[in-house]
């Protein structure tokens, strides 16, 4: 199925570059067509599609005092987060409408049309890595909230992060920054834009000492992109994200530990890991008139990560156990998407196929000091997967129409090493339905169903295991005004073969079933010329109906773990003339269920941030206070012990244009 995928791809793109670059003579003809910027899985999110969302701009993300990318999220868009505090490339937990998502695996992430989940992960099936962003080169991101789209298949199941870099500037811009623990940030970015090509370079290089014992790390980064026009209706755009980063890990605290503060505790000094990871990217953009778009991107991923953990002395045999786990995977994998967009009087229907192979290498070692004692797993597995899907808006009269459906085919197959071959292929059709209604100019109603999936935890060694799938019911109201504009909605989301996995023990449960329903808000006004407000917020009663742990304990009737009642932000940005600007923002977290302590809520609490900048000719001087009122949180709980957030941390930057 990949082979003739991957022919029909090749053919495809020589049929189409023929009749793009068909002679000197069509092209003096034929009227320039201005493509849109990306098409299809990398297109920005409609507004007027009938489903929630939240865009993030450069200029919000430039006035965010974040660390991380996915501290980014949490301030920007009121994502649930809980930082996981072990190093840059041990992936944080991002959670969406309840999902407790360990290493935000229930969330998809797509940058420039590619996805970066890694499927057949020995740690966390669907391990997704935000650390491959780069916030400097991003020109937007767009937070789609359930599986309502039919554009994004396996992990999309509690929604979407998409991600759209950068396709031209000119000039260079530089970033130097530093702060609190010893904290320093460099940052070049560099482009150019003439008629008809265009791109973009980026390098980072991040040191920080951390705020804990051993729990400094590195991070160097690269960015690049280029556009180039082939003909007035076809464009090739290429890209490449790659980033390596070391570590040491603190570990995780007592109860005792955190409620008296001893920050300075390190599980055990001999914890760290390092990764590295690339992607390399091609599409092919082509236009005939403004009737049909067509849009094939190629890619291909590399990995290779290590990391020492001592776990807490809890839970199974090995991991949990007291002692020291190394994991290793080493990972490789080619894809293909292809989609055409036909744009009718009052239709749009896309027609698409997605093609993708995995390859991963995992091992599994309970170690001394970093010394391999006995092996836990050592496991090589590949996975192929297969999509077919249609999308289709229609208008009529003031009704906006999408219909889409899915289908997605995944083989997978696992070796052990001293044991026979596991495969298996198991398909998933994925129905979507929206509508949406326009009441008056400024004002509409929408309602939208639809079901999402993604593969299970523990497929790289059983290749058998059922997929979690999820029904989305979603109802709201949206308003578009000149200066608010907000939305109101419902949600509720029942899920088969639930699985909970504690990210401190290591341990996973899974088969049975869950509920998640509540209300989201998001609104943003435009106060004064100066003065903006924004908040989104998501309340949540999430619920298992059915689940037994391998101990025997019953959850059934218990809050979905690693989930808060509530999760939103508020934020004030502030605009003084040509040279002043502020923002004021405040991540709020509501009562919190911890991994594997059933019955037990944490209280809430709010984090403030402020950010203060001035522009002085060609540079861009900021200041920024993360967790303004040094508020001791937890980041992470799990079965007694704790992750602590970060306490009140400064940091400056200065910005310099050529």
């Amino acid at each position: 199925m990949r082979c003739c995928f991957t022919a029909a791809v090749i053919f495809l793109i020589i049929g189409t570059a023929k009749q793009a670059f068909a002679s000197p003579e069509d092209s003096l003809v034929t009227p320039a067509v201005q493509l849109p910027e990306v098409t299809i899985t990398a297109a920005p999110v409609d507004r007027q599609m009938p489903m929630s969302s939240i865009i993030v701009s450069p200029l919000v993300i430039r006035r965010t005092v974040a660390t991380d990318p996915w501290d980014l999220l949490r301030q920007t868009t009121g994502l649930e987060v809980h930082e996981q505090g072990q190093g840059p490339g041990f992936a944080s937990d991002a959670s969406l409408r309840g999902f407790s998502s360990d290493h935000s695996t229930d969330l998809a992430l797509w940058i420039d049309g590619v996805p970066i989940n890694e499927p057949v992960n020995g740690h966390a099936e669907g391990y997704n890595d935000f650390s491959l962003l780069m916030p400097q080169a991003v020109s937007s991101v767009d937070l789609i909230k359930g599986p309502t789209s039919a554009l994004y298949g396996n992990f999309a199941m509690s929604g979407v992060v998409n991600v759209r870099t950068l396709e031209k500037m000119d000039g260079t811009d530089v970033w130097l920054s530093g702060g609190s623990f010893g904290r320093f940030e460099g940052t070049a970015l560099s482009g150019y834009d003439h008629e008809g090509s265009s791109g973009v370079f980026g390098v980072r290089s991040i040191h920080d000492h951390g705020w804990r014992t051993n729990s400094d790390y590195s991070l160097e980064q690269g960015h690049a992109r280029i556009v180039q026009n082939l003909s007035p209706s076809a464009t090739l755009d290429g890209g490449v994200e790659l980033y390596g980063a070391d570590w040491n890990s603190p570990g995780s605290l007592t109860l005792a530990q955190f409620d008296q503060h001893q920050y300075d505790v390190a599980a055990n000094p001999t914890d760290g890991g390092y990764k590295r990871r690339a992607q390399e990217r091609i599409s092919l953009r082509v236009s005939s008139g403004s009737s049909m778009f067509w849009r094939t991107t190629l890619y291909a991923t590399q990995g290779r990560w290590q990391l020492f953990l001592t776990t807490p002395p809890e839970g199974g045999p090995g991991e949990g156990s007291g002692s020291q786990t190394e994991e290793e995977d080493r990972r490789f994998g080619l894809g293909a998407t292809s989609a055409f967009t036909w744009v009718l009087p009052s239709s749009e229907i896309t027609v698409g196929v997605e093609s993708r192979y995995d390859h991963s290498d995992y091992e599994n070692w309970l170690t001394t000091r970093r010394m391999r004692d006995s092996a836990q797993l050592l496991v090589s597995a590949k996975q192929q997967t297969g999509a077919f899907l249609v999308q289709s808006e229609e208008t009529a009269g003031a009704a906006r129409i999408t219909l889409g459906v899915r289908y997605d085919l995944l083989s997978a197959q696992s070796n052990p090493m001293n044991a026979g071959s596991l495969h298996n292929t198991n398909g998933i059709l994925s129905p979507k339905i929206g509508v949406m209604y326009l009441l008056e100019q400024t004002m509409s109603i929408y309602a939208n169903v639809s079901r999402g999936f993604r593969s299970t935890d523990g497929m790289i060694s059983d290749p058998t295991l059922p997929f979690i799938t999820a029904w989305a019911y979603e109802a709201g109201t949206k308003i578009d005004a000149a200066k608010v504009s907000g939305s109101l909605s419902i949600f509720r989301m029942d899920v088969s073969n639930e699985q909970t996995f504690d990210p401190i023990m290591l341990i996973s449960t899974s088969g049975g079933e869950s509920r998640r329903q509540g209300v989201e808000a998001e609104a943003a006004i435009q106060c004064t010329n100066e003065i903006r407000l924004t908040t989104d917020w998501t309340f949540n009663d999430a619920r298992y109906r059915t689940l037994i742990t391998p101990n025997g304990d019953t959850l059934s009737g218990a809050r979905v773990y690693n989930t808060a009642k509530y999760a939103g932000i508020v934020a004030l940005d502030i605009v003084v003339g040509p040279l002043w600007e502020a923002r004021l923002s405040s991540d709020l977290l509501g009562p919190y269920s911890p991994f594997d302590e059933p019955g037990v809520v944490l209280p809430s609490y709010a984090l403030f941030s402020l950010t203060v900048g001035r522009t002085i000719g060609s540079a861009f001087l900021q200041v920024g206070i993360k967790n303004l009122a040094d508020k001791a949180y937890p980041e992470l709980r799990a079965g007694g012990f704790v992750n602590p957030g970060q306490p009140r941390s400064v940091y400056g930057t200065v910005k310099y244009s050529f």
